[in-house]
C-alpha cells in the first residue's frame, strides 16, 4: 500500500502541470475576480478550493477502490491489472501534455462528460465568488472535471482492496497536485504563460512518460522480490 501511496503522490506532483492546463483557467478566475492582491488575503480561497476539489477525488477514490474490491473477488491479481491501467494511462498522458499525441486522452475524457454534462451548471450558483465557502463548492464541482491525470490515479485506486484505501490513494494523488494550483493561484497568468512553451510541456511529458513505465513495471520487480506485497491473497 505505501509503495501506491507514493505512485499516487508522484503522478499528482509530475503531473500537475496537466492540472493548470485543466484548472488553471478556473484557480485565475476565481483569484482575479477577488478584490485581493496580497497572497495572505487569497490563501483562504485557494485552501477552500483546493479542499473542495481533494474531497471530490478522496470520493471518487472510494468508488474506484469499492468496484476494484468487487472486481478483485473476480480477476487473478486485481493490483497489477490496476497498475497496468495506471501505466498506459501515464504514457498516453505525458504524450498528450507534450503535444506529441492527443487520441488516446481525448477519447477518455469524452467518456467523462457524460457526467460532467449534469454536474457542470451547478458551479454557476457560486459565481461571482465572495466567501471561502464558495471556492469550496466550484472546487467540489470541478474537482469532477474529465482529466486523463485524474482517470490515470483513478487506476491506481482500482486497484486497492477496499473504499478506503482508494479514497488515501486519491487523497495522495491530489496532495501531490497542491504545490503547483497554489503557485498557480497566486502568480495567475504569469505561470501559465510559463507552462504554455513547448520546451517545458515536452519535458514535463517525458516525465510522465517515464514514470508510466516505472508505474508499469516496477511493481513487477516488487513483486518478485515480495510475493504478496500487491496480491491480495497470500
Amino acid at each position: 500500500m505505501e509503495w501506491i501511496l507514493s505512485a499516487a503522490l508522484l503522478m499528482g506532483l509530475i503531473g500537475s502541470l496537466h492540472c493548470i492546463g485543466m484548472c488553471g483557467g478556473i484557480v485565475g478566475a476565481l483569484v482575479m475576480r477577488l478584490p485581493i492582491t496580497h497572497w495572505t488575503g487569497l490563501l483562504p480561497y485557494l485552501l477552500a478550493y483546493n479542499i473542495g476539489r481533494l474531497s471530490s477525488y478522496v470520493i471518487a477514490g472510494m468508488l474506484a477502490g469499492w468496484l476494484g474490491s468487487q472486481f478483485g473477488r473476480l480477476l487473478p491479481q486485481p493490483q497489477l491489472i490496476g497498475k497496468t491501467i495506471a501505466g498506459l494511462f501515464m504514457i498516453a498522458l505525458g504524450f498528450y501534455i507534450s503535444g506529441w499525441s492527443t487520441i488516446v486522452i481525448q477519447k477518455v475524457e469524452k467518456l467523462g462528460n457524460v457526467l460532467w454534462r449534469y454536474l457542470q451548471p451547478f458551479s454557476k450558483r457560486f459565481f461571482p465568488v465572495s466567501n471561502p465557502f464558495q471556492a469550496l463548492g466550484i472546487g467540489f464541482i470541478w474537482g469532477w472535471l474529465p482529466c486523463g491525470l485524474v482517470y490515470s490515479a483513478l487506476a491506481l485506486a482500482l486497484a486497492s482492496p477496499n473504499a478506503f484505501e482508494g479514497g488515501a490513494v486519491m487523497f495522495a494523488f491530489g496532495l501531490g497536485t497542491l504545490p503547483m494550483l497554489f503557485l498557480m493561484g497566486m502568480t495567475a497568468h504569469r505561470l501559465l504563460n510559463f507552462i504554455k512553451l513547448p520546451l517545458v510541456r515536452q519535458l514535463a511529458g517525458s516525465l510522465i512518460i517515464l514514470f508510466g513505465f516505472l508505474t508499469l513495471f516496477l511493481p513487477m520487480n516488487m513483486l518478485h522480490l515480495s510475493g504478496d506485497l500487491f496480491c491480495s491473497t497470500p
